[in-house]
């Protein structure tokens, strides 16, 4: 991922970059990053009877059971291997085994007959139907991400006139012309899911939402690096003011889902059973809006936008938010979920669990803001060693090798349970090691 955004380090923070410099922190995440995360998965997780990736990873790396293969993680691979091939050109394979896993996105997963990706398919690619949400965009736009990082280091057409053709599918069928944005819930044939009164209370179905959203952001902002055509500079500056100036409100967090004109989704003047029901849809996510504030910056210096200062503060005031009412100040890390209930003052937090996204997320970000604010009384360098150490202890199995799902302080049982899975592979904490290595280092991700 392209990250100019160390240009502006330099002009508002060179002090900063000077002080954070730390060779054995540098090595530490070096080793992280390559030895204990890319060298356990790959060529474990590289299927060579049915191209692709597996999905379910051992705790103990070893292959699990059940491997459909979801477009996300797919396309999250061939992101990573990507990446890996660009940063360790030396070792050619991991370009072998993003092209592996591009033949499989084109061959398997693409829908010759309706364009688009489906969402989910067997082992050897056959399409799962799935009830109400056979495509989404949140799939297709990491597609497009996966894709262009592809094509940036195979400078392969073929991938990088799949990802356009994926880019004009959800133009055709996914965005929303009146409103802006673009519609999650997406039937085979692309056609927007309609929300009715049929639809379960639970269900996220025909909502527009900010998770695909702020991917619809990042895999934009990918794209137009390799590809700035003009319509595709239109819709990631609308997802970015879209992101920035109405899903991210006005208390400093983003609200999770929201029906078609763009007003939020809340449960908050129903009981408390009633919001523990419907949690998935109504929660302030730290991990969420840790995570935009640097998607917002990154899209910001893509579009080479002059308003640097009014995106870093947005983005700075949701982290200090997040920092203030979702970590550990104990032991570290960013609990999974808070909420304000109605007619209280104070955020509750009402899932302590902790991540490995957004841990992995949080790493990233609060290396950026500390580069941004050395000076400020929040102190963001103290924040990011506490959480960097919080990762060591509790996320990185010291034995196996790789990240735990849910930090172990809060649930020791994941200690035995899949290392990965159709929502857990390498993307979010390879991305956010990396990212922090080349924030310490002073270089861009990309000469």
């Amino acid at each position: 991922m392209k990250l100019s955004l160390l240009f502006f380090l330099a002009i508002f923070a060179t002090q900063a970059q000077e002080k954070q410099t730390n060779p054995q922190l540098i090595k530490s995440l070096e080793k992280a990053a390559h030895d204990e995360l890319l060298n356990k998965w790959y060529p474990l997780a590289v299927d060579q009877e049915d191209g692709g990736f597996y999905s379910d990873i051992t705790y103990d790396f070893k292959l699990g059971e059940n491997q459909d293969k979801m477009i996300v993680t797919q396309a999250r691979h061939v992101w990573v291997n990507s990446v890996a091939a660009m940063r360790y050109s030396r070792e050619r394979t991991y370009l072998n085994y993003a092209t592996h896993g591009f033949e499989f996105l084109r061959d398997k997963m693409w829908d010759k007959k309706n364009g688009g990706f489906y969402t989910l398919v067997t082992k050897k690619g056959e399409r799962i139907p799935r009830e109400n949400e056979e495509k989404t965009a949140y799939g297709n736009a990491f597609a497009i991400y996966g894709l262009s990082a592809y094509y940036e280091a195979s400078g392969n057409e073929e991938a990088l006139d799949l990802a356009k053709k994926t880019f004009h599918w959800l133009e055709e069928h996914s965005h929303d012309s009146i409103y802006k944005g673009y519609y999650q819930s997406l039937a085979l044939d692309g056609t927007p899911i309609q929300r009715t009164a049929d639809f379960p209370s639970t269900s996220e179905a025909g909502y527009k939402d900010q998770n695909s959203s702020i991917h619809l952001l990042e895999a934009m902002t990918e794209l137009y690096h390799v590809w700035p055509d003009t319509l595709v500079k239109t819709r990631l500056e609308e997802l970015f003011f879209l992101v920035r100036d109405t899903i991210v409100n006005e208390d400093h967090y983003m609200n999770l889902f929201f029906t078609k004109d763009w007003k939020p989704v809340t449960f908050n003047t129903t009981s408390r059973e009633n919001i523990k029901k419907h949690y998935y849809l109504d929660h302030v996510s730290f991990g969420h809006d840790v995570e935009t504030a640097y998607l917002l910056l990154e899209a910001s210096e893509a579009l080479g936008r002059t308003d640097t200062e009014t995106t870093l503060k947005i983005g700075k005031d949701m982290v200090d938010h997040s920092l203030a009412t979702g970590f550990d100040t104990d032991l570290g890390g960013f609990y999974d979920g808070g909420y304000y209930f109605e007619g209280k003052q104070e955020l509750e937090i009402v899932n302590d669990d902790k991540n490995w996204w957004s841990q992995a997320e949080g790493l990233n970000t609060l290396l950026l803001m500390q580069s941004y604010f050395p000076q400020d009384d929040l102190d963001y360098q103290t924040y990011f060693d506490k959480l960097w150490m919080y990762v060591q202890t509790y996320f990185m199995d010291a034995e196996h090798g790789g990240w735990y799902e849910w930090g172990i302080d809060k649930r020791p049982e994941t200690k035995t349970a899949l290392k990965g899975q159709i929502w857990k592979a390498t993307y979010h904490n390879f991305r956010a090691l990396i990212n922090c290595i080349d924030q310490l280092e002073g270089i861009k991700n990309r000469e």
